[in-house]
Order: structure tokens, then sequence, then C-alpha cells
């Protein structure tokens, strides 16, 4: 093979990539750039696509908009719910199907099942296990003298309710990750710990979470970026509503509502780019905390 590329090679990888080159600038390029574009219109004419006026009139709105400030704490405090507690369930859960256990490939499957399931289904699902009157987990809690909860019709429940969902969901990728992470940790410093007499705690603190680092720094960095574009999930646990008394409206959920039902497309357009800023700056912080902390 000639190492030298040559025009004709050039124009044919081209010609080669030109269909996937056609379908990214169509439905993802071009769409960044007029969302971005809209974000400044003040003043538009959506059925001639004609506009009247630019300016900052749609950033200065989301600012001073307590809904949008509304929808961003609950999407912060999905973050913060969500997060930690998938990244510990799923590493403990993968530390037990890493070992030595019967039916672990089928284990494996019945976690992964959620992630790949339609988010609509489950969610049906979820809806009946958070029945108040007859959902299975009021039955439960009812066995330790617990009252019924009403999980989808109390402000103060709606959040937990969808942290649960989402962390349920989002475990089997989570779960599938860290297997691979564990596989590829040389057994040579467990037996050398053991040998030494550290306790299984120990070889825990001292081999597993020091060489799994990477890998949980990868499923941070995903993990926080899939929460804060959480809207699946809400819309289809409550119904198409952002839960009692807007108390599970997340920004995704704020830009849709005045996207596609109040038709306020500048705004809806400034709201996605402050989220996109938002999600870019935690993704700047853990990158920065990861080259000081991740070891590889």
């Amino acid at each position: 093979m000639n190492p030298r590329p040559t025009l004709l090679a050039t124009l044919k990888a081209l010609l080669y990539l030109l269909p996937a080159l056609i379908i990214l600038g169509v439905f993802n390029i071009y769409p960044i750039i007029k969302s971005f574009l809209m974000s400044f219109y003040t003043d538009y004419d959506y059925f001639n696509d004609i506009v009247n006026a630019y300016g900052l009139d749609n950033f200065i709105y989301i600012f001073t908009d307590p809904e949008f400030w509304l929808s961003m704490k609950n999407t912060i405090i999905f973050v913060i719910g969500v997060v930690p507690l998938s990244i510990i369930i799923s590493l403990g859960i993968a530390i037990l199907l890493n070992s030595k256990i019967k039916f672990k490939g089928l284990f494996r499957t019945i976690y992964f099942i959620p992630f790949v399931t339609s988010v609509v289904a489950v969610s049906i699902v979820w809806r009946w296990i958070f029945h108040t009157n007859y959902g299975i987990l009021n039955f439960f809690l009812g066995w330790f003298g617990i009252s019924p909860i009403e999980w989808l019709t109390d402000p103060q429940w709606a959040m937990p309710a969808l942290i649960i969902l989402s962390i349920w969901k989002g475990l089997g990728y989570n779960i599938v990750i860290f297997l691979a992470g564990l596989q590829n940790i040389n057994q040579q410093y467990y037996l050398a710990a053991r040998i030494d007499g550290a306790s299984p705690w120990n070889r825990f603190l001292a081999i597993t979470v020091p060489l799994l680092s990477p890998t949980t720094f990868f499923i941070s960095i995903v993990s926080i970026i899939n929460s804060f574009k959480v809207f699946d999930e809400v819309f289809a646990l409550f119904d198409g509503k952002p839960g009692p008394a807007y108390s599970a409206q997340t920004v995704v959920y704020y830009i849709f509502e005045k996207f596609y039902k109040e038709w306020e497309f500048g705004i809806a357009s400034a709201a996605a780019y402050v989220l996109f800023l938002v999600i870019f700056i935690f993704t700047l912080i853990q990158l920065y905390i990861g080259k000081r902390k991740v070891t590889y």
C-alpha cells in the first residue's frame, strides 16, 4: 500500500464518506447552527422564515424566568441524586457478577435488559409500581408500617420517584462498563494482597478503586451528561406532564414546552445553549479533576 496520500485517493475517500457526511450535515450540523442563530431571534415569523430583529432578549428572558430556574434546580437535584447512587450500586453489582457465582451470564442479561427496553414501556410498569393504592412498592412498605406514599401525585415525592426509575434504568450500561474494567485488572495484584493478609475491603480500596478509576471517570462523565439531558422518563412517568406542581420539570422539559407548546423558538434555543454551557462546564471540571486523580 502507498503510504503517501494522493489527490485521487482523497477524492475516493470523500466519495465513500459523502452519504454519511450528508446525513450528519442535514440532521446534526445544520440543526445545531440553526438553533444557535434562532437563540438570537427576537422577532421571528416562523411561517415565512423571516427574522425581523436580533438581540439578547431571549437570554435575558430565561435568566429572569422563575420557571427556568426551577427547572435548573430540579435538574441539578436529579443529577446529584442519580449519578453517585448509580455509580455505587452498579459498581457493587459488577463486583458480584465478576466473582465466581452461578448463572453469571443470565444475571448480566437481566441487569442489561432495562437499558435496552423502551422508556415508555418501563415507565408504564413503574407507574403501576408507584401507584398509591395498588402499587407493589407501597405494598412492601406497608410491611414495615409505612403509610402509602403518593409517589406520582405529591410534589415532595415526585423527584425521588423519578430518581429511582432513572437509576434502575441506567444500571445495565454502567454494570457492563464496570465489568469490562474489572476484567482488565491483573489478578496477580489480588493474589499478592491475599498473601500479605489484606482483607477484602482493603483489597477493594487499595487495588480495585485505583485501577478502576479510568472506568469510573468515564462513567461519571457519561452519567452526568445523560442526567442533565433527562426528558423521556419525566414525560412518560408523569403522563406528559412535568410532575405535580412542576416538581419534576427539568431544563430539557422546559425547552420542550417553550418550543412545542408555546412556540417560543428563540427562548427554547437560548435555553438549550445555556444547558449546553452548563454541561460543558461540568465536563471541564471533571476532566480537570480526572487528570489529577485518575490513575492509569
